[in-house]
């Protein structure tokens, strides 16, 4: 199965751009597992916690292509959750960098406005530019493919859509 993977700061559309277009798309997606997790288990994170999202969404990637999908979206990955290990620990547990990659990373730039939900942390413009770069850090750190999706949400839209054509 190849995995598209959906990668960048908070409040960026990742999320929203998932669900609509692999509906759209008829294709597989695998929702953002941390989310869940955090809405279950609350914010207050430990590396552990961070170890057990990886785990988690790494089991519902895995049940995706049990099913014999040949395309998956995925909201966000492994890498992703370590740039949030970074972004709150000032470290990066090798366990995360040692899960299977996308194919693709498609990483969503801060450039929109942020909204609160809850579960969100850095919502300053100080703290999501810091995010985005350690997001894209990550994927260099990794050595995994990536395109950039910028601009307001059509053109995010757009672009992300003319993306996944290209690999149905």
């Amino acid at each position: 199965m190849r995995r598209i993977c959906f990668h960048g700061a908070e409040s960026t559309g990742k999320s929203v751009l998932a669900a609509k277009l692999s509906g759209e798309l008829g294709l597989q997606w695998v929702p953002e597992y941390g989310r869940e997790y955090a809405e279950t288990h609350g914010t207050s994170f430990a590396i552990d916690d961070l170890l057990a999202i990886a785990a988690g969404h790494e089991q519902r990637v895995q049940a995706v292509e049990a099913s014999g999908a040949h395309l998956a979206i995925l909201d966000t990955d492994p890498l992703m959750t370590a740039a949030w290990a970074m972004m709150l620990f000032g470290k990066v547990p090798g366990e995360l960098l040692e899960y299977p990659k996308a194919e693709l990373y498609l990483l969503f730039e801060a450039d929109v406005p942020w909204v609160a939900d809850g579960t969100r942390f850095f919502g300053s413009d100080a703290e999501r530019l810091k995010f985005a770069a350690t997001a894209e850090q990550i994927l260099a750190t990794a050595r995994v493919p990536f395109e950039r999706i910028a601009g307001n949400w059509s053109e995010r839209e757009t672009r992300v859509r003319s993306i996944l054509m290209q690999l149905v």
